[in-house]
């Protein structure tokens, strides 16, 4: 992101909630730079859940890729959110570690 000018700094210290500094940061949602953020804070989030699943159930990323019958990288890629994989893929990666995916749609 740009440096912030002066006027988006001095917005920031009357911001009162969240939505506010995202809109500040990023734009309103709906804009390129909104959608872009907040479609990579959703890949992180669950790629951060995968990683919490893996571990809980005693894997390691090798561990893991041998069970789903892939490579080590191929998980590291998925986990840091560096490989964009189908919805199948997905719900079939959280079914080995015994989980289950639902989604809401707001």
């Amino acid at each position: 992101m740009a440096e912030l000018t002066e006027k988006q700094r001095e917005k920031l210290m009357e911001c009162t909630d969240f939505e506010q500094l995202l809109e500040i940061e990023y734009g309103k949602r709906g804009e390129p730079a909104r959608e872009k953020f907040e479609s990579d804070a959703e890949m992180y989030c669950l790629a951060e859940c995968l990683k919490d699943e893996r571990a809980s159930a005693g894997l390691s990323q090798e561990e893991f890729a041998l069970k789903l019958g892939t490579e080590k990288s191929v998980i590291s890629k998925i986990e840091n959110g560096n490989l964009d994989i189908q919805l199948s893929s997905l719900l079939n990666i959280f079914h080995s570690l015994g989980k289950r995916i639902s989604f809401s749609i707001v």
